[in-house]
């Protein structure tokens, strides 16, 4: 386990090699002083639009692990607590970005060495003919531990349609990490949420092992506009005169269309923008362009998306 350095820079200390120990907390305060957990979940407020259920499930988490490291004061803690979790979903809710703040508390409170997060697919760990799947799956928790070990879509993991499939023996090991190194290593699960279900009815040894369910509601249409500006803020670029009210448009059509994937679809949906606002610059070769140009998506590189074409076309 990591060892923080809680001391106050510049403190004295009885000898430069020999720092007295630090006192054990005794209140949320210090143990929230101690471990600056508190900034993990202000990162996590700013940088999530919505997601009020998730973001208080994180906190409840967060305040039973403070608890914890206070009751282990008196000796009321004899084991760690199961902190195994599943993310349900559709695409694009924010799970990984979650799951990342989730090894960053787990690291600051003490219940991981490292805090990183290993994320992985059904190919990382499951092998095409025997004897390959126990090493990949081996491999791949070994890179995991001592911090998060996050499985997405972990449904096609298990596949009983296919005698000859190899995911079980991958679900096997994973159980028996999960139980028995469950001080070193926490699993987090995601996917569809049916699928989920079904994937736990099917192998209830994992689902045992599952301390936390948490589910990611997908985000209103005024809370993934928010997403949009933001991404092209980060980008320095801007809505232009309408191009706000288009996006609004285009977001609109978009949710009801097949394969809509949340804050990923708005990211393609500016990625193609952009791509029209360059060729439409392009275009004015031998103009000198301005700062106010080279960062304007204007309205007219919203509606030439197909979106607005296929919506037309649906009305006529």
């Amino acid at each position: 386990m990591t060892t923080l350095d809680y001391r106050i820079p510049g403190q004295a200390t009885a000898s430069p090699s020999t720092p007295p120990p630090a006192e054990p907390p005794r209140s949320v305060d210090e143990v929230l002083a101690q471990s600056q957990v508190e900034s993990v979940l202000a990162e996590l407020d700013r940088d999530l639009i919505g997601l009020k259920p998730v973001k208080q499930r994180i906190r409840d988490i967060a305040a039973l692990l403070v608890i914890d490291r206070l009751r282990q004061q008196f000796g009321l803690q004899a084991q760690a607590p199961s902190l195994h979790m599943c993310f349900t979903g559709n695409p694009g809710t924010g799970k990984t970005t979650v799951a990342l703040r989730m090894a960053q508390i787990l690291h600051r409170l003490g219940y991981v060495r490292k805090g990183h997060l290993v994320a992985v697919t059904r190919d990382d760990l499951v092998g095409q003919y025997i004897g390959h799947t126990a090493p990949k799956t081996r491999e791949v928790l070994k890179k995991a531990m001592g911090g998060v070990l996050f499985i997405d879509e972990a449904y096609y993991l298990y596949r009983p349609e296919n005698e000859r499939d190899y995911g079980q023996e991958a679900i096997e090991i994973l159980l028996q990490v999960m139980e028995n190194q469950r001080d070193d290593l926490v699993v987090i699960l995601a996917g569809y949420k049916a699928r989920m279900d079904t994937f736990f009815q099917s192998n209830p040894g994992l689902n045992s092992r599952i301390a936390h369910h948490i589910d990611f509601p997908d985000y209103q249409p005024a809370e993934l506009l928010e997403i949009g500006e933001r991404m092209l803020a980060a980008q320095n670029y801007e809505f232009g005169t309408g191009a706000r009210e288009a996006f609004d448009e285009y977001l609109a059509l978009r949710i009801r269309q097949p394969h809509f994937a949340n804050a990923r679809s708005v990211r393609n949906a500016l990625d193609r923008a952009r791509l029209r606002q360059a060729s439409r610059l392009y275009a004015q070769r031998e103009r000198a362009l301005t700062r106010e140009d080279l960062t304007t998506i204007e309205a007219a590189d919203i509606r030439a998306s197909r979106v607005f074409a296929t919506s037309d076309a649906t009305n006529h």
